[in-house]
């Protein structure tokens, strides 16, 4: 019998379930967000090796930022897990379900002692066309993208990730979103088209990307303002081999 939480791995102590990386990271493992995490998270939201390649977090990155973006993650992260759950006491000898949300994006350092260590994030979401220039269409692609059903082949996901500045350059988040979209995108969410929009300028994010099978599709300019800067945006896209 598979569980409707397949492929995750539980932790038997807390109860946590995780994904984790394949050798030489296997001490790196993605799980759900949890309250607390707002402590490490502030830490890394200020760091401008961070946030340089963000959108959205405000700066200065203040406790009541973390509070809210955490509560928000965990939750969303609580509702797939629960769907899960009640799929399991609904339907113990399967099928799997498809989902329409990852619920493990938090990535993890796990030390000898057995504790960890917050890293960074790597999460699905529907795309939302950034590289749509004419805001009518990509208002009309986003709700089109939107209504799709979970597992609906069709849909376009997109990626956003960021990882801790001490830990660039490690291979850590090229083999997380390779884990991500192999091991629960393809199976549990039914993912075929995924893309990413990056700043212009942030080579690792694109070889870290490209090294997944992502083709860099060139660059874009859809007015993109990032505190108070104009953005141009590169778009790469992934499509799942049939």
């Amino acid at each position: 019998m598979t569980s409707q939480l397949h492929p995750l791995e539980i932790n038997p102590q807390t109860g946590e379930p995780f994904l984790r990386l394949a050798a030489p990271h296997q001490n790196i493992i993605i799980t759900p967000p949890r309250q607390g995490d707002q402590s490490v998270t502030i830490q890394h939201m200020n760091d401008p090796a961070i946030y340089r390649w963000l959108e959205n977090p405000p700066i200065p990155y203040l406790p009541e930022h973390a509070d809210s973006w955490i509560q928000s993650v965990k939750k969303e992260s609580d509702v797939t897990l629960e769907y899960l759950r009640k799929s399991a006491e609904e339907f113990p000898d399967g099928p799997l379900h498809f989902v329409d949300a990852c619920p493990v994006r938090h990535i993890r350092e796990v030390k000898e002692d057995g504790t960890d260590v917050l890293l960074g994030d790597v999460n699905f979401r529907r795309s939302p066309f950034e590289e749509v220039l004419d805001e009518v269409k990509r208002k009309q692609m986003q709700e089109d993208n939107a209504k799709k059903q979970a597992g609906d082949p069709t849909i376009v996901y997109a990626i956003g990730d960021w990882l801790a500045a001490s830990h660039h350059g490690r291979g850590i988040m090229t083999a997380a979103i390779g884990l991500l979209v192999t091991a629960w995108g393809i199976p549990r969410m039914g993912v075929r088209h995924v893309v990413a929009h990056t700043f212009a300028g942030n080579i690792g994010s694109n070889r870290v990307f490209e090294k997944n099978g992502f083709v860099n599709r060139g660059l874009f300019d859809n007015g993109k303002i990032a505190r108070g800067e104009r953005k141009i945006m590169t778009l790469l896209e992934w499509k799942h081999e049939q």
